[in-house]
C-alpha cells in the first residue's frame, strides 16, 4: 500500500484550560524549573541561556508521577525545538506544547497499526521477586531471552507461557538480586538488581555517573573544514542505533528533511512494531560489518555522510574501524553522536542497557513504586529525553559548522545521566497533579490527579498498514508538521543515498 498524506485526526481538547505564556512577566512559577534546566543544557552546548525566553509555552498537566517527569520532558524537547529552529529556519518563533510533548514521550504507546496497539514488553521482561528484594529483566529480543533462560539453567520451550513465567519466578525467588545480576550478565543477558537511589550512588558505576553533567560538552576531533550542508534537506545521516533513545534522535533529524539511512545487522533485525514508531521518516537497510563487502559499502556511504549516530556499547564498533576518532579520520568534518546506557567509563561501561533497566538500577523504580512492588515512570522518559538531548547536541554542532566553525565534533548522551538528573530535579510541588508526598523509596504510587492531555495524533497509510501516531513535538514557524515519509519494511531499502 503506497504511503498517503498524513491526516490529523485529533486535536487536544485541553486547550481551554491551558495557559499561553508569552513573556517572563506572565510565566507561571512552575515554568522556572524546566527553563533553568534547559538553559544549562543550552549553555553547555554553546548557546545563550536567554534563548529559552523565546519559547512560547502552551501548558497542560500530564505524565503524572512522583518525579517531575513533565519538567524533564519540557526541558529536553524545548532545547531540541530551539536547536531545530536554529538549524532549519533561524529566527523562527518556537512553541512548546505540553500536549505534543506528552504524546511524543508516549509515542510507542499511542501508536496503532491497522487499529491495533503495539505490543510492549515481552512476558519475561518485568520485575521479579528475589530472596532479598527485586530484579528487573529485559528479554524483548530473542537472543536476550535465550541468554536469560540459559543463565537460570532453564530449558527454552520456544515460546513464552504462564508455566514458563512461573518457573522463572520460582527460580529467581531462590536467589539474591545481585547474584542474578552477575549470572545473567555473564551469560550475555540483561538483568539488574532493583536499588534505592542511595544504593545506586554507592555503587561504583552510580557514584561515577552522579558526578557527571547531564550532557557532556562536545569534543573536537580534528580541525578539518566543516562539511555541514546549507539546507537540512541535504543532510545525510547514518543511523546505527537501536531502541529507543538513538532512533528518537535520528527520527528528529528526519523530521527536518534529512536523508536518514538506518543500518542494522542482518542477524539482529529491529522489531516491526518498534520500527513503525521510530522508523518514520527514515530508510532502512541491512549490512553485516563483519563481512568485507558490506563494510566497504558502509565506508562508501560514510564518504558522503554528514552525521553518524551510534547506539552500541562503548567500543563495540571499534573492531570495524568505526570509533569516533576513526570515523573522523575517514570523513573529515563529520559530526558523530554516541549514545549508551551506563556511561563511557566505569565497571558497567561495556554493559548493554535499556530505559527500564536504568530506571531499576538507579532507584527510580523504587521511588515510583508502592509498598508492594517497584514501579515505573509513566513513559520511557529516559529514552525519549536522552534522544532529544542527543538530537539537540547534533543540531547545535551542525549549526556551528554551517557558521564556519571547523572540525569534526563528537557529542554524547547517556541514559544513566538522564536518570541522575531526574532524581536530582527539584521535586514536584505538593499540589501538582500526580505528585506524591516527597520521594521516599517505595513510598506509594502517584495519586489519581490529572490524566495526560488528549494528544494530537496523525494518520497515514504505510507499507506496514494504516498508522495512527503522535505528531512531532517540535514546532516552529515554517517548520514541518509531519515526517515526509512513512516507515517502510525494515531493511528493505538499498544501501545508498537518495539522489539530490
Amino acid at each position: 500500500m503506497p504511503p498517503g498524506p498524513a491526516r490529523q485526526i485529533r486535536r487536544s481538547s485541553s486547550v481551554a484550560v491551558m495557559t499561553r505564556c508569552e513573556s517572563p512577566h506572565d510565566r507561571p512559577p512552575e515554568d522556572a524549573g524546566w527553563r533553568e534546566a534547559g538553559g544549562r543544557i543550552w549553555s553547555r552546548l554553546g548557546g545563550d541561556p536567554a534563548d529559552l525566553r523565546r519559547l512560547r509555552h502552551v501548558r497542560a498537566h500530564g505524565l503524572a508521577a512522583r518525579l517531575p517527569v513533565l519538567d524533564l520532558a519540557r526541558a529536553t524537547t524545548g532545547v531540541c525545538a530551539l536547536a531545530a529552529a536554529e538549524y532549519a529556519n533561524p529566527g523562527a518563533r518556537v512553541e512548546l506544547s505540553d500536549a505534543r510533548v506528552v504524546a511524543a514521550f508516549r509515542s510507542e504507546r499511542l501508536l496503532r497499526v491497522d487499529g491495533r496497539a503495539v505490543n510492549g514488553f515481552a512476558p519475561l521482561s518485568r520485575f521479579w521477586r528475589t530472596a532479598d528484594g527485586w530484579v528487573r529483566t529485559h528479554a524483548n529480543y530473542p537472543h536476550h531471552r535465550a541468554r536469560l533462560l540459559a543463565a537460570l539453567c532453564l530449558p527454552d520451550p520456544g515460546a513464552d507461557s504462564e508455566q514458563l513465567v512461573e518457573r522463572v519466578a520460582r527460580t529467581l525467588a531462590e536467589r539474591d538480586a545481585e547474584q542474578v545480576e552477575r549470572e545473567v550478565f555473564a551469560a550475555g543477558g540483561l538483568a539488574v538488581a532493583v536499588r534505592t537511589p542511595a544504593q545506586w550512588r554507592a555503587h561504583p558505576q552510580g557514584a561515577l555517573g552522579a558526578g557527571e553533567p547531564l550532557l557532556p560538552a562536545p569534543v573536537r576531533l580534528d580541525g578539518a573544514a566543516p562539511i555541514a550542508p546549507q539546507r537540512p534537506s541535504r543532510l545525510r545521516v547514518l543511523d546505527l542505533t537501536r531502541v529507543l533513545a538513538g532512533p528518537v534522535a535520528t527520527r528528529t533529524l528526519a523530521l527536518l528533511g534529512a536523508d536518514v539511512l538506518r543500518v542494522d545487522p542482518p542477524q539482529l533485525p529491529e522489531s516491526p512494531q518498534t520500527h513503525a514508531d521510530v522508523g518514520i521518516g527514515k530508510r532502512t537497510t541491512r549490512l553485516d560489518l563483519a563481512n568485507g563487502g558490506d563494510l566497504r559499502t558502509f565506508r562508501e556511504l560514510l564518504a558522503e555522510a554528514h552525521v553518524v549516530v551510534t547506539g552500541y556499547r562503548p567500543g563495540a564498533l571499534d573492531r570495524f574501524g568505526l570509533s569516533p576518532d576513526a570515523l573522523a579520520e575517514r570523513r573529515a568534518g563529520l559530526v558523530v553522536g554516541t549514545l549508551n546506557a551506563w556511561g563511557e567509563e566505569g565497571p558497567w561501561a561495556g554493559r548493554r542497557g535499556f530505559d527500564s533497566l536504568v530506571q531499576a538500577a538507579s532507584g527510580i523504580a523504587l521511588v515510583e513504586g508502592d509498598e508492594e512492588r517497584p514501579g515505573a515512570l509513566p513513559a520511557q522518559a529516559l529514552d525519549h529525553g536522552t534522544g532529544y538531548l542527543l538530537a539537540t547536541a547534533l543540531l547545535r554542532a551542525l549549526s556551528a559548522q554551517r557558521a564556519g566553525e571547523p572540525g569534526s565534533v563528537l557529542v554524547r548522551a547517556v541514559l544513566a545521566r538522564t536518570a541522575h538528573a531526574l532524581l536530582d530535579w527539584p521535586p514536584n510541588a505538593p499540589d501538582t497533579p500526580g505528585a506524591g508526598p516527597g520521594r521516599p523509596p517505595g513510598g506509594g504510587a502517584p495519586t489519581a490527579g490529572d490524566t495526560d492531555p488528549e494528544p494530537l495524533l496523525l494518520e497515514r497509510d504505510s507499507p506496514l498498514g494504516r498508522l495512527r501516531y503522535a505528531a512531532p513535538p517540535l514546532v516552529h514557524d515554517g517548520g514541518p508538521d509531519d515526517w515526509s515519509r512513512a516507515p517502510g519494511v525494515p531493511g528493505a531499502d538499498p544501501p545508498c543515498w537518495e539522489p539530490r
